[in-house]
């Protein structure tokens, strides 16, 4: 029997049958404290092993090809999970400079007090990636589309360069969903997400996920049962239930950003936009191949200095914080997501003052181009 299609798997696969009364939901099993005799291994919420937790992981394994699964209470605590599962005092990393302010943060503060050296890699292009590599480098973590500045990498030849050196490759694939894009068909090792943002879709949930192997999953359980980061069950179902929507909430969001993008880059008052299902982006040709949508995030520069009266002037479009769920919102990464970098770092990643960062959510994208209209004519 042929794989089910995507739309499919977020509705049915990891649901945990309920034999006792047939429900169509999958039962939330609130207990901390379980039995242990005559088990082989004791269930624990912060072992990563109870049913709500496999449920979901398994529902988030399929939908990005894996074969295991892990998830975890945050995007930063799979990223962190993950990163010092593989790396040791003395080893060197690899990282896109274009990545989540958070994980760039993290970098500065953390990595070093550890012994272990980075580089960062401010290109999309695998040669420069290649030239970076040291004796001692064992990953290589990129982002794509990047946050904010949704630039595009190719997987394909990341992974294939990394893999000829025994490296591994890790990407942040928040923004593209699993909907719109799945690192592991194209030979990356792990895949990571705040499930935060698109997975959970409501602004509701904070939650993470790391996708692989099962011998890479086991390794990262190991490190993320000592760290802590478990979820509680509860998240777990409300998790579970919000990904049988995803299909459907990131089609629509990929229509409305594209059509966003269009009205954006038409606009007097627009100096740039930064989507890559636009024929101008310059990583449209690789995105086209390796993406099934170009995604629902997308940023743009305006020519008008005043960007907080800008936001102020929106009447439907909310700024806030965060991105990907169902009502479109708004932020200046300068002030939110990027807003730990120094002057220099965003000069260096081209993130400027007048940069605003939108995530189109499933409402009448009319209206919401009507909001951005009215909001910039009103400066």
């Amino acid at each position: 029997m042929k794989p089910y299609s995507k739309d499919t798997q977020c509705v049915h696969s990891g649901t945990i049958v309920d034999r006792e009364n047939e429900g169509s939901n999958s039962p939330v099993y609130t207990s901390t404290s379980f039995g242990y005799l005559d088990k082989e291994s004791p269930v624990y919420p912060r072992y990563f092993n109870t049913k709500n937790q496999q449920a979901l992981a398994e529902k988030i394994s399929t939908l990005e090809n894996g074969e295991s699964a892990l998830v975890l209470s945050s995007g930063m605590a799979a990223i962190t999970s993950t990163l010092f599962t593989f790396l040791n005092q003395g080893d060197h990393v690899i990282f896109q400079s274009a990545l989540y302010g958070g994980t760039i943060h993290f970098i500065g503060q953390e990595l070093t007090r550890f012994g272990i050296e980075y580089s960062f890699v401010n290109s999309t292009d695998v040669k420069d990636y290649e030239k970076a590599v040291y004796e001692n480098t064992k990953v290589i973590y990129i982002e794509t589309p990047s946050n904010p500045l949704l630039k595009i990498t190719n997987l394909e030849d990341i992974a294939n360069m990394a893999k000829s050196k025994n490296i591994l490759s890790i990407i942040d694939n928040t923004f593209a969903s699993p909907i719109n894009q799945n690192p592991i068909d194209w030979w990356m090792d792990i895949v990571i997400h705040s499930a935060t943002k698109y997975l959970s879709g409501h602004h509701d949930i904070t939650a993470g996920a790391v996708i692989s192997s099962r011998e890479m999953i086991e390794k990262i359980r190991e490190t993320a049962r000592n760290f802590g980061g478990s979820l509680d069950a509860r998240i777990c179902y409300l998790l579970e239930r919000s990904l049988k929507t995803l299909h459907l909430r990131v089609e629509r969001q990929n229509e409305n950003a594209l059509q966003i993008a269009r009205f954006l880059q038409d606009h007097s008052m627009v100096e740039k936009v930064n989507y890559p299902g636009l024929e101008s982006h310059p990583g449209h040709a690789t995105a086209k191949r390796q993406m099934k949508g170009y995604g629902g995030m997308l940023s743009f520069e305006l020519k008008d200095p005043r960007i907080i009266e800008f936001q102020k002037n929106l009447k439907l479009i909310r700024p806030a914080v965060s991105l990907g769920g169902v009502d479109t919102i708004v932020s200046s990464p300068v002030l939110t997501s990027h807003k730990s970098l120094s002057n220099e770092e965003l000069e260096r990643e081209g993130i400027g003052e007048t940069l605003i960062r939108l995530s189109a959510g499933i409402e009448n994208v009319d209206e919401v181009m009507e909001d951005l209209d009215q909001a910039m004519d009103g400066l």
